[in-house]
Order: C-alpha cells, then structure tokens, then sequence
C-alpha cells in the first residue's frame, strides 16, 4: 500500500537463472531510466534498483505489479511473481458513514501443476487447459458479512492469461472504480468481465442471511479462443445481527470525456495471429526489440482505432497513460471512467482516445493475454517533446532497448 506523492524504492535482487524486471501495472510513472521500465534487462545474480516516484494526483485505487520480461512474462507471472498494490484515497471519496467499511482484497490468479502435483506448471502452458482458480492463494475462501452491511471488494484478475466472468449470488456489484480509476457515475452489474489485467473497486451488500458464493461462470473467448467452465472462488457467510442499509454514492469522480478533445493524430491498430505457429502480430509485425511504432507528442491527445482480426478475444493493455473508450463495433460508448485495459471482441474494432500528459520515453501496449505479449502481440510508443524521434544522447533515446532480450 502506497501514498500519492511517495517514493518506492525496490533493491531487486534476481535469484532467478534468467533476466527479469519489474513493471507496475495501472501507474501513471516515468517509463524510462531505473523506474517503471519493463525495456530495462535485470540479468540473473544481478542486483537491481527500482525507483518510482508516484505523482500526488494519481488516482487512488487498486493496481497490481509483475515481471514483464519479454519472451518470459507469462512463465514468471504464472510462476507467482505478481503482486497487488493499492494506491489510498478511494475510501476518502465515500460518503463519511461508508469510509471505515471492511476492505478484501480478491486477487484472482490460477496455477496448473506438472505431472505428479508437486510442482507448478512453468513451461509449455496452455491457457485452455483444467486449471486451479485461487484467490489471495486460497482455494475457495470463506469470509463473513452482517446482513445488510456495505463491503469493499477490489476485484483483481492477475492471472497470466485466462478469463473471468465474475457473478456474485445474492448481491450486485456497485463499481466505483475501474481500472484504479474513480468513476463519475457508479454503476451495478450482475456480472463482471474480467480479462487479463483487469481490476474493479466494488462496493457490496447482502440483505439476507446465507452462504454465497463467488463464482466465475462459463465463458468462451471466441471461436478460436478459450473455454472456460463454472468454476467457485470464494464464499461469503452473512450472518450475526443485520445492520441498518446505508445508501451508495452515485459518483466518486468528475466524469472523463475526450470527446470533445482536439485531435492530433488518428492511428490504426491491427491485432493478428497465426495461432497454429504460435505468431500474433501488431500491425502485422511480432515485437522486435529497437523498433518504436509511434512518436506521440507530450502534451497531445490522439484517437486509435483497434481492430482484432482474430477470431478470439484480446485485451488491449498500455502502459503509463489511461483511455477513453469511445465506441465497439461502431456503438458509442458512455463516458463512466478511464481504463487501462478493453477486450477486444473477436472480429470486432474498438476506438479509444487517450492523452499523453506528463511524462516522455518509451513504454508498449500489447495484449495482456501474456503467451500472446511472449509471442509478439507488443509494441513500443516513444512519447517525445516535438512527437519524432528524441534527440540523439537524450536519456529517454539512451535508458531504454538496450539490451536484447529472451526469444529474440
């Protein structure tokens, strides 16, 4: 748990017999130098600094941080080097007699074990197979509610590549942050999709005494994509002495809106795959180590329009600046909050807007199914002062992609 305005220092020692580094998912950083720079090598037997300074006004909520070593991610994340890291502030914009009410982390992962159950599965994972869903490293939790009592739930799927199609029995979920961002207008949902990467703040309350669950109900990424079944995460008991309802805010935050924002520049993002060769592309090219995309300029708003050629699912991640989704498959698209991470329908076009403010370098956007980012699903942006190539000798044309990486 973190501050606005504070400094994390991190001496990350790699005991690992590979490279590795350390990314903070959600943060609005610097991306270059020895902060929140997932092109930065950490060689194994090496000790590593990390220094993020976290901007005052950042938005309070719940962000997560993992390895992000290129041709490696999925293997280090599924392995268990992921972690939650909360930013406070949210329980600050409740209403007074909701902010000292109970707080649980969900942090949602799964694991698969190698022949024989004594090991956990690193190598040759495959997304669609049987696989244990956990949360906090617990299979099927029990926690306790009083009926009638408000709860604060943060939902976090930091799994390496599956799905979850959350439903709670007995309750709704009042979200009142997505993606660590506030919303301006709260809203209620039976169900929650949570991709890759996906985070919700969730306010809940169960009228009635009982045992409910926490179930991720089946859900198919596409045609070509995954499968997954019913399976139960957690189980609520509500019991003791109910207590009087308190009424929910309506709003946490101003409501974003890009909508009426100059435009600068309008790019076309491609995502596409040959699955059967294990390939998935950006605009038609795998990741390669040195190449910058675009050159957005500091200080500029652009609007991209995504298309997923596939037929399956992707959910588009990138890193340091937040967006506005605008429309899918051509349907508008209420302005409720910022997001970090969208699902991309299969066969489908997202168009999003998103502001580069604060801070230049270079940082990538891929897809957070992470055996699609090892296998070439990412890119690098490199924000810059006049939106071209920085400066030769600059720090941020000097501090990044300096090294190759695993699977290159």
């Amino acid at each position: 748990m973190v501050n606005p305005g504070d400094l994390i220092r991190i001496n990350l020692n790699n005991g690992l017999n590979d490279a590795t580094n350390f990314h903070t998912h959600g943060l609005h950083v610097s991306p270059i130098g020895i902060s929140d720079n997932v092109l930065r090598v950490m060689d194994p037997g090496t000790d590593n600094l990390v220094e993020i300074q976290i901007p005052p006004t950042i938005s309070p909520g719940t962000y997560w941080y993992h390895a992000h070593m290129h041709g490696d991610t999925e293997a280090q994340v599924f392995s268990g080097l992921v972690g939650a890291l909360v930013v406070t502030g949210l329980t600050e914009l409740l209403p007074e007699d909701l902010r000292s009410a109970p707080e649980h982390l969900f942090a949602l992962r799964d694991l698969q074990l190698e022949e024989g159950g004594n090991a956990i599965q690193t190598k040759d994972i495959d997304s669609g197979a049987p696989t244990t869903r956990t949360v906090n490293g617990l299979v099927n939790p029990v926690l306790t509610a009083q009926p009638g009592e408000t709860q604060l739930l943060r939902l976090a799927n930091m799994s390496a590549d599956i799905w979850y199609k959350l439903k709670m029995e007995g309750a709704s979920f009042n979200v009142i942050g997505e993606d660590s961002n506030p919303v301006g207008t709260v809203w209620s949902k039976d169900t929650l999709l949570l991709p890759p990467g996906k985070r919700y703040d969730v306010l809940m309350r169960w009228d009635e005494p009982g045992s409910f669950k926490l179930v991720t109900l089946p859900y198919q990424t596409g045609p070509e994509g995954d499968s997954y079944p019913l399976r139960t995460l957690a189980t609520i008991k509500v019991e003791g002495d109910p207590v009087p309802a308190k009424a929910l805010p309506t709003s946490l935050a101003p409501t974003p809106d890009l909508e009426n924002a100059e435009i600068a520049q309008h790019r076309e993002v491609v995502f596409s795959e040959k699955e059967s060769e294990s390939k998935f592309f950006i605009n038609g090219k795998e990741f390669e180590m040195g190449t910058v995309a675009y050159y957005p300029k500091l200080g500029t708003t652009e609007e991209w329009t995504i298309k997923n050629v596939t037929n399956e699912e992707h959910p588009f991640h990138i890193h340091v600046n937040d967006f506005q989704v605008m429309s899918v498959n051509g349907v508008a698209i209420p302005p409720l909050s910022l997001q970090d991470v969208v699902r991309l329908p299969a066969k489908g076009t997202v168009v999003i807007r998103l502001a580069f403010t604060d801070y230049v370098g270079k940082f990538v956007f891929h897809c957070h199914i992470l055996a699609h980012e090892d296998h070439g699903m990412m890119a690098v942006v490199d924000v810059t002062e006049n939106g071209g190539p920085p400066p030769a000798g600059s720090e941020e044309s000097t501090t990044s992609m300096s090294k190759s990486m695993p699977g290159m």
